[in-house]
């Protein structure tokens, strides 16, 4: 799974999202009814049956089983999302104002942490889900879509992706600045574990 990939679905995904909304000051109905319907929706098969969803993983050319369920996962999770905050990465957002106090961020360290360790699909699903609904579901549409797509790391599996967007994530949530390249997925938990203590 790429980085680029990814970039590519999560364009798709905010086009996707956009389209869905309504927006009274440009004449857009949008689909309030398909928003609604995945919102309802209690795990990433349930998303699967939404045709909504479906309309997005054919617009991002899903290839099989693990892309058509991370699709679904970042429809089901935008589904929350009411208004996108293009200016403000996902991770900042959440992060303490100070970040010598974690008491000052919107998701608290312990639930940041709980957020980190998600690897399974419905586990994702309710964690960011939860994560937007924190925010007033007012967030970075096209980089919540991508750092979704890559989280989940179901049965186990490594993946060097969804490592590097957690340690991206770390780093933004702490606004300690930029990682440092590709770090080898060994660095990657220590890395996770040092900013975090």
């Amino acid at each position: 799974m790429s980085g680029h990939h990814a970039g590519i679905v999560a364009s798709k995904a905010r086009s996707w999202w956009r389209a869905l909304q309504p927006d009274p000051a440009r004449g857009e109905p949008g689909d309030r009814a398909a928003l609604a319907k995945l919102r309802r929706c209690g795990s990433v098969i349930d998303v699967l049956f939404e045709p909504a969803a479906q309309s997005l993983a054919r617009s991002c050319g899903a290839r099989g089983d693990d892309e058509l369920a991370r699709i679904a996962l970042v429809a089901g999770v935008l589904a929350h999302v009411r208004a996108d905050r293009s200016g403000l990465r996902v991770a900042r957002q959440i992060g303490p104002v100070d970040a010598t106090d974690g008491a000052t961020a919107l998701c608290k360290p312990v639930r940041f942490r709980r957020l980190l360790d998600m690897a399974e699909f419905d586990d994702c699903l309710r964690g960011f889900r939860r994560l937007v609904a924190l925010a007033d579901a007012e967030m970075n549409v096209r980089d919540l879509a991508e750092s979704v797509f890559l989280w989940p790391r179901p049965d186990g599996r490594d993946s060097a992706a969804a490592d590097r967007v957690r340690v991206r994530w770390v780093y933004e949530y702490w606004n300690a600045g930029e990682p440092e390249g590709d770090m080898p997925s060994d660095q990657v938990h220590d890395s996770v574990e040092e900013l975090q203590s």
